[in-house]
């Protein structure tokens, strides 16, 4: 991997950073300096190649990676000394993660479109850009950034690995490892960058791409196929064109019918594709299956339901989430914890970031109406935590745990009767 080393130390020059600081890009530094320009390459609006994006398959099993990510709430939660937890709304972190990561998108829109990057091309990267008390998050365009490892330590006193994004312009601007958040595949061959799903599948999207190519031909053609004249005499080169693009000009429909003119002495026979011969449609279906199982996502995610066996749509999405989503949240909340919190906030303060998982497992009224009151009756859940499930307001005495009066501790099992016998023999 190439790196322009001059105008990196230039960059480092011009930033007027002393050496072992992570040199940030003149990017935004006060929000009145950031320019509509900037805006949309550092937020890559318009960035990601549609060539594979075109493939029916490929393009739903992102959505569907992308919004279940995006519809997932990011929270800070921390371990309290009791062994409770407790969600910290009143850190300004909080609320850059859960809200608004940085001033032009909401927090759904910036996770679902990072997680996009990191299928499109394997890895996805986040900025970490200072702001008082906090961050804000800007993602970099994946196809635009380069990683390079500092083992001769030439931009730093200390080795680190560096991530080079080239902008639009032809700088580059060098961000170090803390600064970054990365989120890559799970398939890496080196242990720092991840290989892209379409670069795995290559062979397998082309020729799906390639399928639907020739579908859209028989639909212009009115699913007809290349056809054989015979005729006797002999034409020149000239003549035999002429001829030949006008029976094709009646064939598709430019000369306002569909009648197709033969002259005396000339048989048109068309060489007919059946697509069951083929076997057109099972290969289809198969690429679909290969092109999901590279995602993680099983075929009824892609309304393919010939052998699906969930009794209902929550045990499909419990399915979901735990065979494909839980790596990835557990990747995500490990890079989000490990970048963007102190060592004194993960290791002492024991605070850590969550995606609530509870919202995509929402079930009917009735169902979760009864699982919130067996909660309630056995000590689980107040009934004001309830409550807000349902989102509804706190009522007076809410806060108190309930239980029935017929449960006792273990270790006090048998206690009741000692003694009875005792009194029934003086009865």
């Amino acid at each position: 991997m190439m790196i322009d080393l001059s105008r990196v130390k230039k960059t480092l020059a011009a930033a007027s950073l002393g050496s072992g600081t992570a040199p940030v890009p003149n990017l935004g530094a006060e929000e009145d300096n950031v320019t509509l320009s900037r805006l949309i390459d550092l937020l890559d609006l318009g960035g990601v190649p549609r060539d594979k994006l075109g493939e029916a398959t490929y393009f739903a099993c992102l959505r569907m990676l992308s919004e279940g990510i995006g519809r997932l709430p990011l929270k800070l939660m921390q371990h309290t000394e009791e062994g409770g937890v407790l969600e910290r709304r009143d850190l300004p972190l909080y609320h850059t993660l859960r809200y608004r990561p940085n001033p032009f998108s909401t927090s759904t829109r910036f996770w679902a479109t990072v997680e996009t990057h990191r299928n499109h091309f394997g890895n996805a990267y986040v900025w970490l850009q200072p702001a008082g008390q906090t961050f804000r998050m800007w993602q970099l365009p994946s196809n635009q950034v380069r990683i390079w490892w500092d083992n001769k330590r030439i931009l730093a006193d200390q080795e680190h690995i560096w991530y080079i994004w080239t902008a639009p312009d032809g700088k580059q601007y060098p961000f170090c490892d803390d600064e970054i958040m990365h989120f890559r595949t799970w398939l890496s061959l080196d242990g720092v960058t991840g290989l892209a799903v379409q670069d795995i599948l290559r062979l397998t999207l082309e020729g799906a791409q390639k399928s639907q190519q020739m579908l859209n031909g028989l639909y212009d053609n009115g699913f007809t196929a290349k056809a054989v004249v015979q005729y006797t005499g002999d034409l020149n080169g000239k003549l035999e064109q002429t001829f030949l693009q006008s029976i094709e000009n009646y064939a598709a429909g430019k000369m306002g019918n569909r009648i197709i003119p033969i002259p005396m002495g000339h048989k048109l026979e068309p060489l007919n594709i059946k697509l069951t011969d083929g076997q057109f449609l099972e290969l289809r279906k198969y690429t679909a299956l290969q092109v999901a199982a590279a995602f993680g996502i099983k075929p009824d995610q892609i309304n393919d339901f010939e052998k699906s066996s969930y009794a209902s749509s929550e045990a499909q999405q419990l399915a979901f989430l735990v065979d494909t989503q839980l790596y990835i949240l557990k990747d995500y909340e490990e890079e989000i914890g490990y970048k963007s919190l102190s060592d004194e906030q993960r290791t002492k303060a024991l605070i850590y970031p969550k995606f609530n998982t509870a919202v995509a497992l929402r079930a009917d009224t009735k169902t979760q109406i009864e699982t919130l009151a067996t909660a309630v009756s056995n000590e689980i859940y107040t009934p004001d935590e309830a409550r807000g499930f349902l989102d509804l307001s706190r009522k007076p005495g809410g806060d108190r745990l309930y239980a029935n009066g017929n449960l006792i501790p273990l270790e006090l099992a048998g206690k009741q009767y000692e003694g009875r016998e005792g009194r029934n023999e003086q009865s």
